[in-house]
C-alpha cells in the first residue's frame, strides 16, 4: 500500500501592500476635506474675533490680527435692548417645534406605516406648499393678519413658523417611519396594544433620533427667519433676526457690535445642536446601514 503524498503546497495569505499612490489619493482626500471645513468655518472665526475688538480695529486695511481683546461690543449688546428679542426668538422657535412635532408625528405615521388614501397626493400638496415664494404671499398674509388685529404679536410668528416647517417635518419624519419594521405594530396589536399605544411605546423610542433631528432642524429654520418677522412685527414680537437690521443705520454700519450681536443670537443654536449632536448624527444616518 503506497502513501499518496500531495505536494500541493498552500500559503499563508499577506496582506499586500497598500499601493502608494492610493495612500497619496487619501492624503491628498484629507487635505482637500480640512481646507473646504476650515473655509466654510472661517467666516464664523472672523465674525467671533471681530466682536472682541473695538470699532476701530475692525475697519482697518489690511485686517487687524493682534489686537487687545474688550467685551465692550457685548456690554453695548446687552446693554442695547437685545433680551426681549432673544426671549421672543426663543418663544416662537419653542413653541412652533413642539406644535410641529405634534401635529407632523401622527401625519407622517399615517403616510408611511398607516398608509391613508392617495397618499401620493397628500404629500405633493405638503410640500407644494414650499414651492411658493414667501415675498408672493407676505401680501395676502399681513392682510389677515392686520384684520384679526394681530400684528406684532408673537403668536402670529408660532403660527406662521409651525405653517413653515411642518412640510419639511412630514417628509423627514415619514422616512424614519418608514425604516420600522411592520413586525413591531403587528406583535404590538396581537399582545392587545391599541394604535396610540404602539405609536407612543413602541415607534416613537426608535424613532427619537429622527424627531431630534427634525425638531433641531425646524428650531434653526424658525430660529434664523427674518422675512415674516420684519413685515409683520414692530416692537413687542420682534425677533433677533430683526434686532441684528438695528446695527445698520445712516451713520454707517457697526462692524463690530454687529458681529457681537450675531455671536449672541447664534450662540443658542450651536449650543443646542452642540448638546443634541449625538441624536442628530444618529437621526440624520437613521435606516443608512440595515
Amino acid at each position: 500500500m503506497t502513501a499518496v503524498s500531495d505536494d500541493t503546497r498552500t500559503t499563508p495569505d499577506t496582506d499586500t501592500p497598500a499601493r502608494p499612490k492610493g495612500r497619496l489619493t487619501g492624503t491628498l482626500l484629507t487635505v482637500l476635506a480640512w481646507i473646504v471645513g476650515i473655509g466654510f468655518f472661517f467666516p464664523v472665526l472672523w465674525m467671533v474675533l471681530t466682536a472682541f475688538k473695538q470699532e476701530r480695529d475692525a475697519y482697518t486695511d489690511p485686517p487687524t490680527l493682534f489686537f487687545t481683546p474688550t467685551l465692550d461690543q457685548f456690554a453695548g449688546v446687552f446693554g442695547g435692548g437685545v433680551t426681549p428679542y432673544l426671549l421672543n426668538s426663543l418663544f416662537a422657535t419653542l413653541m412652533s417645534t413642539a406644535l410641529v412635532l405634534l401635529l407632523g408625528t401622527p401625519a407622517a405615521f399615517a403616510l408611511s406605516l398607516r398608509r391613508v388614501k392617495r397618499t401620493q397626493d397628500v404629500l405633493f400638496f405638503f410640500i407644494s406648499t414650499k414651492m411658493l415664494p414667501i415675498v408672493a404671499a407676505i401680501v395676502p398674509i399681513y392682510v389677515a393678519v392686520n384684520f384679526i388685529g394681530a400684528l406684532d404679536n408673537i403668536w402670529t410668528l408660532v403660527v406662521l413658523y409651525t405653517a413653515m416647517n411642518l412640510p419639511i417635518a412630514v417628509w423627514m419624519m415619514r422616512s424614519f417611519f418608514l425604516e420600522v419594521p411592520k413586525e413591531l405594530l403587528e406583535a404590538a396589536s396581537m399582545d392587545g396594544a391599541s394604535l396610540w399605544r404602539s405609536l407612543r411605546e413602541v415607534v416613537l423610542p426608535i424613532i427619537s433620533p429622527g424627531m431630534a433631528a427634525t425638531a433641531l432642524i425646524c428650531m434653526i429654520f424658525s430660529w434664523n427667519e427674518f422675512f415674516f418677522a420684519v413685515n409683520l412685527t414692530a416692537s413687542q414680537a420682534a425677533t433677533v433676526p430683526v434686532y441684528l437690521v438695528g446695527f445698520i443705520t445712516s451713520e454707517g454700519l457697526y462692524f463690530a457690535s454687529l458681529c457681537a450681536a450675531a455671536t449672541v443670537a447664534a450662540l443658542p443654536v450651536v449650543i443646542i445642536g452642540w448638546v443634541a449632536q449625538n441624536k442628530l448624527v444618529q437621526g440624520l444616518s437613521f435606516g443608512a446601514v440595515k
